[in-house]
């Protein structure tokens, strides 16, 4: 059989070689990507901070959570998506490989139709049931019709990103994140310092900069990697697939989403504490997302080497790799809790432009309160993801539905009693459990994940 592009210098086969240089030299693309991501949300809040003040800020924040719900289903389910396609590259099987892509192609245009149509239509009850406050509401509104208006680029882009790093491919999708990052920050700035179209023109900026990633990245797709292309009479049997794709897809979308629905259910809690505590909630969590990259970059490079090798039936390697891995996140946790904790009100000053004592001492005590938790955060998201990758997907679904019920509880019971406090331990909280059920979930299992015969080498 052909084997699908492994001629070409721009795929990695994970297969064999030491896992975790293998892993690691994946990452760090798919790292530096994933902070542009950051950074250009982060320039968001620094522009429309500095140009136009903290209700803007307030705005954005009491909207993000929602947002975050819908870009998050579209990105899981491509990764979803991935897992199957990186299996079929893994074991050399090039028809399936084609009928994998074809099939994401399918499921990705009708997702893009009904997740765009949803979010239009329901929007303003949505933010309603989020307690936003009236004062920033039509900003808001306007700030989040437009990112959903524009989630079509936010699909392509990771349908795209997901099929090239599925062949080993991360570096790609790195260098067209650069080149939206830099355009977003110079629209930024013209939208709203220059023309003054306020929180409008920073969510412009934000999708005419992923548009540009997304067809960039499509192009390469097209043209330097045309052996996994589906081919005439692909499509049609792709429909196969379908039921393969949406059941990896599904699962991972459902794990993100119950996550991101407990996340909007605790917005819908915190948003009714005020403008100053949502301001700083939002700066908070622009820096915490961004230390906790590389968690998750680790994590994911991790889930392509376990679904490359899961495929390959290499299940000795996959095992030995989780452990090293792991190793890794645990240590990643301490170093950026120490920077946290160093430098984390200045941080916090620097993005928001603001000079309001209570935003930012709210803002530290959420990342100082968080941080110590990383290492619990790493080993939880090494585990969900190659468990997923491996086809176990029940335990990081209940999981997360965990998180959901102990979000729930706290916008019921914690945050009412202990105001910001209580969304601050919701989220550790919620890490120390998840991650006690996976790793008791994982080490039951073990012995039967890993008691298949290994494929012999080729």
């Amino acid at each position: 059989m052909k084997e699908p592009g492994r001629q070409n210098a721009r795929v990695r086969d994970m297969t064999a070689g030491d896992p975790i240089r293998l892993i690691l030299a994946f990452a760090v693309p798919l790292f530096l990507g994933n902070i542009f991501q950051q950074v250009y949300t982060m320039i968001d809040t620094m522009v429309v901070g500095y140009f136009i003040g903290d209700d803007a800020i307030s705005a954005i924040g009491a909207s993000s959570s929602l947002y975050n719900l819908l870009m998050n289903l579209a990105i899981s389910m491509n990764s979803g998506y991935a897992i199957i396609t990186t299996q079929a590259f893994g074991a050399r099987d090039g028809q399936r490989l084609r009928h994998a892509v074809a099939g994401t192609l399918v499921l990705n245009g009708a997702a893009t139709v009904l997740l765009t149509v949803l979010a239009v239509v329901f929007l303003r009850p949505l933010l309603r049931f989020m307690n936003t406050p009236e004062s920033i509401f039509e900003q808001a509104y306007l700030y989040i019709f437009i990112l959903c208006a524009g989630l079509f680029s936010t699909i392509g882009y990771n349908m795209f990103a997901g099929i090239l790093r599925a062949v080993g491919n991360s570096r790609t999708p790195l260098y067209f994140l650069i080149v939206s990052s830099v355009l977003n920050v110079v629209l930024d700035l013209v939208f709203v310092a220059v023309i003054p179209l306020g929180v409008a023109g920073a969510a412009l900026a934000t999708v005419i900069a992923q548009t540009v990633s997304a067809v960039l990245c499509g192009a390469t797709v097209l043209r330097g990697y045309q052996a996994m292309l589906p081919q005439r009479g692909d499509f049609a049997q792709s429909r196969r697939m379908w039921g393969s794709l949406l059941s990896s897809g599904l699962a991972m979308a459902l794990m993100l989403s119950v996550v991101n629905l407990g996340t909007l259910i605790f917005q819908r809690a915190n948003n009714v504490l005020g403008e100053t505590i949502i301001a700083a909630h939002a700066a908070a969590h622009r820096i915490i997302n961004i230390v906790m990259q590389p968690l998750g970059t680790i994590a994911s490079a991790n889930s392509t080497f376990v679904s490359q090798n899961w495929g390959a039936g290499k299940y000795d390697r996959i095992r030995a790799a989780l452990r090293r891995v792991m190793g890794l996140e645990i240590l990643w946790g301490v170093i950026a809790c120490a920077l946290i904790y160093a430098v984390g009100g200045f941080l916090i000053q620097l993005i928001t432009g603001t000079e309001n004592a209570e935003i930012i001492g709210n803002g530290v005590m959420a990342m100082r309160i968080s941080l110590p938790f990383f290492p619990i955060l790493g080993v939880l998201l090494c585990l969900r993801t190659a468990m997923q990758a491996m086809g176990y997907k029940a335990a990081p679904v209940v999981s997360s539905c965990l998180e959901l019920l102990l979000k729930w509880l706290s916008a019921a019971l914690l945050i009412p009693a202990y105001g910001y406090l209580g969304t601050c331990v919701t989220e550790p909280l919620s890490w120390v459990v998840m991650a006690a059920f996976l790793v008791t979930a994982y080490l039951i299992q073990r012995r039967k994940i890993f008691s298949l015969p290994e494929t012999p080498a080729a």
